[in-house]
């Protein structure tokens, strides 16, 4: 996700505090923060799947995933 539409994100709740949004603000906010949490939730698996486990004899495993 950019900076530009977190920042945009920022903007919009600042305006909410000043004055209830409208209709297509709370729409528009509602999108940018699903689009902001699947990109965390990317970046955090992307850097799970590349986490290894090492043991005492020095051998590398991958992180098992959780059920």
């Amino acid at each position: 996700m950019d900076k530009a539409r977190i920042d945009r994100i920022s903007e919009l709740t600042r305006i909410s505090r000043t004055r209830p949004l409208t209709t297509e603000e709370l729409a528009e906010r509602a999108a940018l923060r699903a689009e902001y949490i699947a990109s965390v939730k990317a970046s955090l698996t992307s850097q799970l799947e590349n986490t290894y486990l090492v043991d005492e004899d020095g051998q590398k495993r991958p992180l098992p995933k959780k059920q």
